[in-house]
């Protein structure tokens, strides 16, 4: 997913001077206190501060007025305009060099909590792009999408696991509006790459965190057509929603309901967590009983399940002995390479070959991910490399790729309660180039797993829009692990 505010067709017209229209970089909506800053250069001249608003459902906002609006989504299908004033309003046709150059927080990735009643650090994201823009009045074309593939094998009586996907995989399209939610559901069913439908609530509703009547009745008629099962709720904790300080024990309390709620109505019997905090979790059991809700915290990359933040999280759940907490697997825990989507992020953003190498060398070091970042950043420093021309990647290439042992998973089996089957590429032999699925597939059938594997392409953070389709890509993926599955079983 290029990690862009603008795209070709971002610039138009505006009677006080031009008119930006911002696509979010990011796959899920944020608060517009999530901005921290935005700066404008059009044909070599700054915009002062001053001259620049953010528009958004028709309200305008001074960018220094942005850091206090927690409360305004800005979601994830919007358009805001960055409003210019300039000596003159731009024309149809006319064409602009254009820069802008913005940061965002990324409010539920906390690197550390605040002090003293202080703002956390969160993990930001830069953007930085330059592009020659004809001024239009029309948003990009949607390219047409190819649904004419021989259907899946029907389910077999054997199959341990089964199938579906997190519509998480369609981010960038999602964002990019060739789909609304309910043509991407149509396009799962013409595929079958379902029956299991997961979700990020920050991605999908419009008025995250709640979840309002009538989406919960176009949810129910789009299932009820397709025949798909609700199988994961992702929950985010924007502790960092705030920019003066982190949420309180209460306000935390208070969010987390709101999204359990929003799961029960939709009919999620699982909702995937972020957040095992003791305090919170005992808070929230006697509510997640009372929905009948089972809690699964996600093991993500760079952890695995003995990895020592990981241990807390197991000897909080022995505390709570609660048969609802268990894991959600996240199979970026577990590569044993980068994978060739990043390799090729990078090379885009400037680096070269020695440069790759060396991000590929620390990153197979048993050393902490943030000391493994930090030793990537000081190496582009050391070589007059800005790692803001990265963006995120700088963080992501550790954070989302981890190279802990599949084999690990084994000891926590009867906690895992659901699968994330990440995936970021499909080689032309039908093989996940830098994860083991047979491997995964061997670990998880004798360990006697039984629920979903849902499928999750991670490749959007990374691949250009349009330079594949990850639906058909999740097809391919469901087709490795059917695969997978029955030789595992033929030799077990």
């Amino acid at each position: 997913m290029p990690n862009g505010l603008l795209d070709d067709a971002s610039l138009r017209t505006h009677p006080e001077g031009l008119a930006l229209a911002l696509t979010l970089p990011w796959y899920r909506s944020l608060w517009l206190s999530s901005v921290s800053s935005l700066r404008l250069t059009v044909d070599g001249q700054e915009i002062p501060a001053g001259g620049l608003a953010l528009e958004l459902d028709g309200i305008r906002y001074a960018l220094a007025d942005l850091p206090a609006q927690s409360e305004t989504l800005w979601y994830l299908q919007e358009h805001p305009l960055l409003i210019a004033k300039t000596e003159s309003p731009v024309a149809l046709g006319e064409q602009h060099a254009i820069q802008l150059i913005g940061e965002l927080r990324l409010p539920y990735m906390q690197i550390a909590p605040g002090r003293d009643g202080g703002p956390g650090m969160y993990v930001p994201n830069f953007v930085n792009q330059t592009l020659e823009l004809t001024v239009t009045d029309k948003a990009a074309t949607v390219p047409e999408l190819t649904t004419a593939v021989t259907p899946p094998p029907p389910k077999a009586e054997g199959d341990p696991f089964a199938l579906g996907l997190t519509l998480y995989s369609a981010s960038a399209e999602f964002r990019a509006g060739w789909y609304d939610f309910d043509g991407l559901l149509s396009r799962v069913a013409e595929l079958g790459i379902g029956p299991g439908i997961e979700i990020v609530a920050s991605q999908v509703l419009p008025t995250y965190p709640n979840v309002t009547d009538g989406f919960a009745r176009s949810w129910q008629e789009a299932f009820d057509k397709h025949g798909f099962t609700a199988s994961s709720f992702g929950a985010n904790l924007d502790m960092g929603r705030r920019r003066d300080r982190d949420m309180t024990p209460d306000e935390e309390y208070e969010f987390t309901q709101t999204l359990f709620r929003g799961a029960k109505k939709l009919g999620f019997p699982l909702v995937r967590i972020q957040s095992a905090k003791p305090e919170l979790l005992r808070r929230l059991l006697p509510l997640a009983e009372d929905l009948e809700l089972k809690l699964a915290y996600e093991i993500h990359a760079p952890l695995g399940p003995n990895s020592p933040e990981i241990i807390k999280v197991r000897d909080v759940y022995a505390e709570l002995d609660s048969p609802l907490l268990g894991f959600v697997a996240d199979f970026s825990s577990t590569m044993h390479s980068m994978s060739p989507t990043l390799l090729r992020a990078v090379r885009r953003a400037g680096l070269d070959d020695e440069a790759v190498q060396r991000l590929q060398a620390i990153w197979a070091t048993d050393a902490p991910m943030r000391v493994r970042q930090e030793e990537f950043i000081a190496y582009l420093r050391g070589r007059d490399f800005d790692p803001a021309r990265l963006g995120s990647f700088a963080h992501l290439a550790f954070n989302m790729h981890g190279h802990v042992s599949a084999k690990e998973w084994a000891d926590i089996m009867p906690q895992i309660m659901h699968v994330h089957a990440k995936f970021y590429d499909i080689d032309d032999q039908g093989n996940e180039p830098a994860i083991d699925y047979p491997e995964l597939v061997r670990v998880f059938v004798e360990g006697g797993y039984r629920g979903y594997w849902s499928s999750e392409w991670e490749g959007h953070a990374f691949a250009e829009l349009g330079a594949v389709d990850p639906l058909l890509l999740v097809r391919q993926q469901h087709d490795l692990i059917r695969k997978s599955m029955r030789t595992a079983l033929a030799s077990a």
